[in-house]
């Protein structure tokens, strides 16, 4: 039954995948031969539909979930004995360790500097990257609205978005890449400093404006969605309502900021939250451009340090930091929805 859990080899894999799509097609057949059955109860076919949902939410979300939470409260410690001295390992010669149960972790996280910094650069990328990346791309939607080559121009801003996020980090590496004056540069970037005159510059290297350029690389990546989201919704603006504005003299930028921003208010708000969201979880380009080094580390990529690299005395703290981050977008999460929910209330 190991094998099945936990396949090693190619062979397990490959029968453990079988097995978990004839168990599928098997559920769903039954399910439908449930369906066509007049006489089977409603709660059958309820349970039917609902209940491997339930057990999938309960064993890839919950239990996970609540694990996580168990684990953020260890802390491993150096065993002592009834004297008060640490207990040493007569075969090794080292002291032993065992498990605790504090809130060392938390404090940890909030009173040590290095995790300080890691909580304050989450805090810029949550601040900046969807302010940035919408008022962007919401210049982009107006500019090119109904523009001879609006197809051509969305297209443009909406490609980093097709990318994937280690691969635009790696071209920004290269923008970003340092070399000695003396050498011929690779980077873009150091090579229009070099045409300018002035010294190659370490982007990823400086601290804390490294931080700022990874930012960027995000920003670039999220204004392509922040426009195509905005620009429907402009789109979307009745006819009449702008009109009518200009009826009472409303024209220009005046126009654009009494209607068109109230108009399209609810989309701007999902825009923010949703590339919020995606920036507390930002991983993929920190950890492939500076792999969280030179003061760069966020929650998402001290998480995943803490956990699989620091072995058992950073998992308690990886724990911790993966809870922090799951109350952190709670509140996102549910403004987002009430949002929503006073949109369609308008509607």
């Amino acid at each position: 039954m190991d094998w099945l859990l936990s396949p090693t080899s190619i062979s397990d894999k490959l029968i453990v995948m079988v097995f978990a799509i004839v168990l599928f097609v098997a559920i769903m057949g039954a399910i439908l031969w449930l369906i066509d059955r007049p006489k089977v109860p409603n709660w059958v076919v309820v349970v039917g539909f609902l209940g491997p949902v339930t057990i999938a939410l309960v064993l890839g979300l919950l239990y996970p979930a609540l694990g996580t939470i168990y684990r953020s409260f260890q802390v491993q410690a150096t065993a002592v004995g009834p004297d008060g001295k640490p207990i040493i390992n007569p075969e090794t010669g080292q002291k032993t360790s065992e498990i605790t149960f504090s809130f060392a972790n938390y404090t940890k996280i909030f009173t040590d500097p290095y995790f300080q910094k890691v909580m304050i650069n989450s805090v810029l990328w949550v601040i900046l990257v969807p302010v940035l990346a919408t008022f962007i791309g919401l210049i982009y939607a107006v500019l090119v609205d109904r523009t001879r080559f609006e197809k051509v121009a969305k297209a443009l801003i909406f490609l980093p978005l097709a990318i994937s996020m280690v691969g635009a980090s790696i071209i920004w590496k290269f923008m970003y890449d340092y070399r000695q004056a003396s050498v011929s540069q690779i980077g873009l970037l150091n090579q229009i400093l070099i045409w300018l005159g002035l010294d190659p510059y370490q982007f990823l290297l400086t601290q804390p404006w490294n931080t700022f350029f990874l930012i960027i690389v995000m920003v670039w990546i999220q204004a392509g969605f922040a426009m195509t989201v905005l620009s429907a919704a402009i789109k979307a603006v009745p006819d009449d309502i702008v009109e009518a504005a200009q009826i009472d003299g409303a024209t220009g930028f005046k126009l654009f900021r009494k209607v068109t921003i109230p108009t399209i208010r609810p989309a701007v708000v999902v825009v923010i939250t949703t590339v919020a969201m995606a920036s507390l979880k930002a991983f993929d380009v920190v950890r492939t451009m500076t792999g969280g080094n030179f003061g760069t580390s966020v929650v998402a990529n001290e998480f995943y340090t803490q956990t699989f690299t620091q072995g058992q005395t950073g998992a308690g703290i990886g724990a911790a930091l993966a809870v922090v981050l799951f109350i952190i977008i709670i509140p996102v999460i549910v403004y987002n929805v009430r949002q929503m929910r006073i949109s369609e209330e308008m509607r």
